[in-house]
């Protein structure tokens, strides 16, 4: 069937994609370029120096991979059957078992007419890249289980011939450094080449300790490279590519850069460069010596990038410099702090299982084993025109997540019949900084309460949202243009 849109504004809280700020939509609002001319080239020169800025780096080498849709049409051994077969066409839930707000359909593909997949690789494809430029197949790596994202990117390095060495946690814990102290104690050969971790596994939202990680490295003087993953922590949680030495970092345009989906940015450090000299993995369309040469040249790109991305990725940086980044971490550190105490308030657990690992992009919320967390996301969706985050894989009906990351709408400055707000709200508004996240934040603590009556979860309504409240009031500091 189609789905029409809901009246009001669609309350997006999954963690990742995001709400697309208004001035990156207007920024990216334009036609075609030609990207050879002076123009992009002018500005991709700024983007790659102001992309680092983000990855709190001087010494690293950004990539900006442009990953818009490539379609691959499958004809050969598949053209010469006659009969009509079918094909389920899944998601990423649905491949490990579940798909709880619909099943995706057995579709009817006539492989006499051949067959055509868009191929959208961004997180992905930055982990493709970081993997097969920096490493050789069969090289070891130590890589840590623990949430669904961690999970597939183990899959990928298995698929791409490396030795993974796989140190697995219980979902909602974070990485296992003991274990990891073990083996780097161990590997007096320097067997292993390079240490794989997710920063913030977005799954159970458990935020892993980086610095920790490098310090092991250095007590025990072991050269292995330092991947990260930071796809839902790069703009949103401290990170620091140079203070931990990391030597790859990775993150993609939809989460907390708050762009749409479509560009993968990976950087790159000296030490990273230095081993794609001695890399034999295969690569093409992820090959940083390619870039490498466009960037000697000055017209920095390879493949034809998306030019609407380009200026929305401007328009992004500069409201997030605007604001300062360290503001953007702070930001982020309240709302996550107020999304836990309408957890708490509300009598749930946060799957996450220690303090340490609590993340400031997106809460998962253990619910009671008599509620199935899928009807909560379901209701959200069909009744309140709000997104959350569903449960992957091992927590699939047990969690829902909450996204409070990236640059969050507005709330609507039309708020009565006449069109003005009310002075009791300006009040409110103007306690709540820069684009009134914390009320945005607050909208949707309020109809996650009316959800889980719905679906027969004894909670107090205003509970969370007043937890929340008395939080936020006393923290949020005045905009500093207004002072």
């Amino acid at each position: 069937m189609d789905y029409v849109n809901g009246p009001g504004r669609h309350h997006l809280f999954v963690p990742g994609p995001v709400n697309i700020p208004e001035p990156v939509i207007r920024a990216m609002n334009r036609n075609n370029e030609d990207y050879r001319s002076p123009a992009i080239p002018a500005m991709t020169k700024t983007l790659l120096e102001d992309v680092k800025k983000i990855f709190k780096t001087t010494t690293g080498t950004p990539f900006m991979i442009p990953t818009t849709g490539k379609r691959q049409s499958f004809y050969g051994s598949l053209s010469h059957l006659s009969e009509v077969r079918t094909l389920r066409i899944v998601d990423e839930t649905d491949r490990v078992g579940k798909s709880p707000l619909s099943v995706p359909p057995v579709i009817p593909i006539n492989f006499y007419c051949g067959m055509t997949i868009s191929l959208i690789p961004l997180g992905t494809g930055a982990w493709e890249s970081t993997l097969t430029n920096t490493l050789s197949p069969g090289d070891r790596i130590v890589s840590f289980l623990i949430g669904q994202f961690s999970l597939l990117w183990i899959d990928q390095q298995q698929r791409l011939k490396f030795n993974v060495d796989v140190v697995e946690s219980d979902w909602g814990q974070g990485a296992n450094l003991d274990v990891l102290e073990s083996k780097l104690a161990t590997d007096h050969a320097h067997t292993i080449k390079a240490i794989c971790i997710v920063h913030n596994e977005t799954a159970t939202g458990v935020t892993n300790n980086l610095a920790k990680v490098r310090k092991l490295l250095d007590d025990y003087g072991h050269p292995a490279l330092l991947l990260v993953d930071g796809v839902s922590s790069i703009c949103a949680l401290d990170f620091r590519m140079d203070e931990w030495g990391v030597d790859v970092a990775l993150t993609g345009s939809q989460k907390a850069l708050s762009l749409p989906t479509g560009i993968g940015i990976v950087c790159a450090s000296p030490k990273a460069l230095e081993a794609t000299k001695t890399s034999k993995s295969v690569k093409v369309f992820f090959d940083w010596n390619d870039y490498l040469k466009f960037y000697k040249l000055g017209t920095y790109w390879p493949y034809t990038p998306s030019i609407q991305l380009l200026y929305g990725l401007r328009a992004a940086l500069d409201l997030i410099f605007e604001e300062g980044l360290d503001n953007v971490i702070a930001r982020h550190n309240r709302l996550g702090t107020a999304t836990r105490l309408a957890v708490e308030a509300w009598g749930l657990k946060n799957c996450t299982q220690k303090e340490e690992w609590y993340s400031d992009t997106v809460t998962a919320v253990l619910v009671p084993p008599y509620i199935d967390s899928s009807e909560v996301v379901r209701r959200a969706w069909k009744r309140y025109n709000l997104s959350l985050g569903l449960g992957l894989n091992k927590v699939a009906g047990k969690v829902f997540r909450i996204g409070h990351l990236g640059n969050l709408n507005e709330v609507s400055r039309k708020v009565s019949s006449r069109g003005f707000i009310p002075s009791l709200s300006i009040m409110i508004l103007q306690r709540f900084r820069f684009t009134k996240t914390g009320l945005q934040l607050l909208g949707c603590l309020a109809g996650v309460e009316m959800i889980l009556k719905d679906v027969g979860y004894p909670v107090k309504l205003g509970s969370g949202v007043g937890a929340a409240c008395a939080y936020l009031q006393n923290n949020i500091p005045l905009i500093p243009s207004r002072i």
